[in-house]
């Protein structure tokens, strides 16, 4: 029987065009109005697999680190009303991490629509902002066009998310309607005449610099960009949580733009007088609050290299535009040829030298010295270990200190998200279950993401959690602190013994309360070969590397 003739249900077909599209794994929390869906994924041989999660921002969140991860579409699938609204975190945080996310929300039977029924939400008017699309499926026959659409939506120009909204009853229609060919991305290059205004701008330069961050890259691009940069002595920075795109260790990094980052760095942008800004959109934590370059035209000749044309020049006036993906500008790169350095030689050595003076342990801690635990994941993870933190003061004593060797090796939220750490660790261990994954998150990071450390050990992933507890909202209290000075309000945090959480579940837990003891913490939860959580219990005095209460 050809598939022209087969009669499927809207959940067969459902599932197989995601099949069709690449899209192998489904997160989410499984609801009454898309059961048709389980049905057909649960079936042998549909080639789509199910992680069920225990909430739903968690769901949308592994999918999303997801597809981080793979550079291709990952998706969720939730029910209506409650369900979508949980999600709704995980859009934010793909739209501003501009990551090629699908949202398959269910809905009320089509025949109920705008009567507000049980759970009904209008899903364009909610998530209209914060997606690239929402579709509503009218029938099983229009599935495949629907996702066709929503994929191309995700991955075309800056990626981004879609919302797929799905009637309960098309998911019970059947039709006969064949698949629809996979999703070719449509990836642009830079013109001849753009590399030679680059080149150009280069050879001229004395004090250039090259960001490089956001969405598109590939352990390819990853290595030509490095591999550019140390052939030219050109000094490199990270844009915001992208410091994986190059080698830490190169002698041309000099360090990354995020928040609590190295102000020397932020000079040596400002100082610049060539900026050649490759995939980074120039958020506002990049540009630190949007001070390190003029809006709306920056002091430095800004070459700015995006794929999205809709964000160049939507805060800042380039003095060369080139809409481009990473991957094509790279490429290009390779035939400008050798440049000579001389002129900015010292100017690299310079911004090196100030990237590995910040990166000494600080002497003077109050408790627990988190830097000397961050250097030794540093030393002793294998180059490819992927680690993934969500937000807090904690995530700054990572970025300053752990150096990121090899693409493909950080998961962070751009979106500043708090929960992040916990789902996107799992993913990482779905996705790669041969690989060290290790995940950070604060007390209250961790806690907004805990209900999923179950879907960890019901899937028996190896993902070590490391929980660093100062039994306080630290980012929060440290505002307080330099606004209301002695009067905290609203941050203090009662927490359990993590360690004892963990061996509810029956998995490994421990306590480290000096930095003498993590090495063979460390080393036990990793051996034991299933989730584990190691308790870092800090100072609550101690909210960043420089800043003590």
């Amino acid at each position: 029987m050809s598939q022209q003739d087969q009669v499927r249900t809207g959940g067969e077909i459902l599932v197989s065009a995601l099949r069709v599209h690449g899209v192998d794994t489904v997160f989410g929390v499984p609801g009454e109005s898309a059961l048709p869906f389980f049905d057909a994924v649960a079936k042998e041989g549909s080639g789509v697999r199910f992680v069920q999660c225990r909430h739903e921002a968690n769901a949308c969140h592994m999918a999303e680190a997801d597809a981080k991860l793979r550079g291709q579409p990952s998706a969720c699938i939730v029910s209506r009303g409650p369900g979508a609204m949980h999600a709704a975190i995980g859009l934010h945080t793909a739209k501003q991490d501009s990551t090629p996310l699908i949202l398959i929300v269910g809905q009320v039977p089509t025949n109920e629509r705008t009567r507000e029924g049980f759970q009904e939400v209008d899903y364009g008017r909610t998530f209209g902002d914060m997606t690239k699309w929402v579709g509503e499926v009218p029938s099983a026959d229009m599935i495949p066009e629907y996702v066709s659409r929503a994929v191309n939506f995700a991955i075309q120009g800056r990626p981004g998310p879609v919302v797929l909204v799905v009637p309960e009853d098309v998911f019970g229609m059947t039709s006969s309607v064949p698949d629809y060919p996979p999703c070719k991305p449509a990836h642009a290059r830079p013109s001849p005449a753009d590399m030679g205004k680059v080149a150009e701008l280069l050879r001229k330069a004395e004090r250039p610099v090259v960001i490089v961050g956001g969405t598109g890259w590939t352990t390819e691009a990853s290595k030509k960009v490095t591999r550019f940069c140390a052939e030219n002595n050109l000094p490199v920075v990270a844009g915001f949580r992208s410091q994986d795109i190059v080698d830490n260790r190169l002698p041309q990094y000099i360090g990354d733009m995020s928040l609590g980052g190295n102000m020397l760095v932020a000079e040596h942008v400002k100082q610049a007088d060539v900026l050649l800004v490759i995939g980074d959109r120039l958020s506002e934590i990049t540009t630190k609050a949007y001070t390190a370059l003029e809006v709306p035209v920056p002091e430095q000749t800004l070459i700015h290299v995006f794929p999205g044309p809709e964000d160049i020049g939507s805060v800042y006036i380039p003095h060369l535009p080139i809409v481009s993906s990473v991957t094509g500008f790279v490429d290009a790169l390779e035939g400008i040829g050798k440049l000579d350095s001389s002129a900015w030689d010292s100017w690299t050595r310079e911004g090196r030298a100030n990237y590995e003076a910040f990166q000494e342990t600080p002497a003077k801690i109050d408790g627990i010295n988190m830097a000397k635990i961050i250097k030794h994941l540093s030393e002793t993870l294998p180059e490819d270990a992927i680690i993934t933190n969500g937000a807090g003061n904690y995530a700054i004593w990572l970025q300053r200190f752990f150096r990121f060797k090899t693409f493909g090796t950080q998961l962070a939220p751009k979106s500043g998200s708090m929960g992040y750490g916990l789902p996107a660790g799992i993913a990482a261990k779905l996705r790669y279950p041969e690989r060290t994954v290790v995940t950070l998150g604060g007390d209250g990071c961790f806690m907004m993401a805990s209900p999923d450390f179950a879907t960890a050990v019901q899937a028996n992933l190896g993902v070590v959690v490391i929980v660093v507890n100062n039994g306080m909202y630290g980012t929060i209290r440290m505002h307080q602190e330099r606004n209301f000075p002695g009067r905290p309000s609203g941050t203090a945090l009662r927490n359990p013994d993590f360690a004892k959480m963990a061996e509810s579940y029956g998995v490994f837990g421990a306590v480290v309360e000096t930095e003498d003891q993590f090495p063979a913490a460390l080393e036990a939860a990793l051996a034991s070969g299933g989730p584990a959580i190691i308790e870092i219990r800090m100072s609550a005095r101690q909210l960043t590397p420089d800043f003590a209460i």
